[in-house]
């Protein structure tokens, strides 16, 4: 997961902090943005809601951060 750790560099975000703040030690952190564990879903989503980013763009399934709001398919 590149893009996490763009983001927190981006924001000037040291990996303590956001470990903190997602409840997780600095080294399961760490796991993440080497890409030597999964990140999980719950964790996912506090990503995108603490960088204000979509979860699709910390999946790198688009290259655009903004939310959309989209209505589900009836």
């Amino acid at each position: 997961f590149k893009r996490i750790k763009n983001l927190r560099i981006d924001h000037d975000v040291k990996q303590m902090e956001i470990a903190h703040h997602l409840g997780v030690s600095q080294n399961t952190y760490s796991d993440y943005e080497l890409g030597k564990i999964n990140v999980p879903v719950d964790i996912i989503i506090k990503l995108a809601d603490y960088y204000n980013v979509s979860t699709d763009y910390i999946l790198n399934r688009t290259d655009n951060p903004n939310v959309l709001h989209r209505s589900m398919p009836k």
